[in-house]
């Protein structure tokens, strides 16, 4: 049940938000705990909004209660509710918040079909096996995440154009993000058929901002609404009595164009990198792999989502350039 130990300079941020109880969603009516879908009887998409992939990332969590507690109801389509990683999510201690990230290993790196499909066993495996019928059977996924730095959220749109279409027409956060996830394995956002450009089915991943501040929880809440309203399962009442964030003028996309993948036990940065660093030339040296010297690819190249976790195998920072 712990997170991988950091290897730079621990970063004590605080708890400002607290855990909703979960407890009363458990049995939910799909006969999977922690899954809720409603029907509206009228045509429409199959939407799925999951949250607690992550055990200790609070904010998706808060934000899923915020639409149970408000009986928010869809007009078209159905609408469901997951809590993914709810037994992570329990061993979470606001004293040691950095525990409960997975029990056994990371649930958002389990979904390649020949992990899922191969016999092998994590108490993560086990559960992504058990809600995939209903991963299945969404045409649209809004996963909620945040982020070890106090940086500015974004979305992580995958690889293709729909998925950067689906987050402009969300509107915000300002910041999408191009990039086709991790070489420790597959996303949630990435399973199947959401990554093959020609089908229809989307998803997008979105990063509230640091993990417990309460500016993730606003975002996260504001983002559902907008996602809701964006695939007109509610209407514009609604929509204004529960955002708070104003909307971007225009939004910016990173594409990412290096994954720098840790692949030694040495693995460091040259700086106390926090994400969307511009580095103006290419050829910097921003840190080293072993001997192996870790330099931008090209000019104004952005640094999104630098670790604190560089253990090998796991992403250390994307890198990226704003293609608008």
């Amino acid at each position: 049940m712990f997170d991988v130990v950091p290897a730079t300079a621990p970063i004590h941020y605080p708890v400002e938000i607290e855990a909703p109880d979960i407890s009363s969603y458990r049995d939910g009516n799909r006969g999977i705990p922690y899954f809720t879908t409603f029907e509206s009887g009228v045509p429409g998409p199959n939407v799925l909004i999951t949250a607690l992939v992550h055990g200790n990332e609070l904010c998706g969590a808060i934000a899923l209660d915020h639409l149970f507690r408000n009986d928010v109801r869809p007009l078209v389509g159905s609408l469901t509710l997951g809590f993914c990683n709810a037994a992570a999510n329990a061993e979470f201690r606001a004293d040691y918040p950095a525990f409960s990230r997975f029990i056994d290993e990371d649930f958002n790196r389990v979904w390649d079909l020949d992990i899922l499909d191969r016999d092998s066993h994590s108490l993560e495996r086990a559960r992504a096996r058990e809600i995939r019928p209903i991963v299945d059977e969404a045409d649209v996924l809004l996963d909620i995440h945040s982020m070890q730095n106090a940086t500015e959220p974004l979305v992580l749109a995958g690889r293709h154009e729909k998925g950067r279409r689906l987050a402009e027409k969300v509107g915000v956060p300002r910041l999408i993000v191009h990039d086709a996830g991790h070489a420790s394995g597959r996303r949630m956002r990435d399973y199947t058929f959401f990554d093959d450009p020609a089908d229809p089915r989307i998803s997008l991943l979105v990063e509230c901002g640091q993990h417990w501040s309460r500016s993730a929880a606003n975002v996260a809440v504001d983002v559902t609404y907008r996602f809701l309203h964006a695939m007109e399962m509610i209407d514009d009442a609604l929509l204004e009595r529960h955002v708070v964030q104003p909307v971007a003028p225009s939004q910016t996309v990173i594409e990412i164009t290096e994954l720098i993948t840790v692949t030694t036990e040495s693995f460091s940065f040259h700086d106390d990198y926090m994400g969307m660093e511009v580095i103006p030339k290419a050829g910097t040296e921003i840190g080293v792999d072993g001997h192996k010297s870790i330099r931008t690819p090209h000019d104004n190249c952005v640094l999104v989502m630098p670790s604190r976790r560089l253990s090998l195998g796991l992403t250390a920072v994307r890198l990226g350039r704003f293609i608008e």
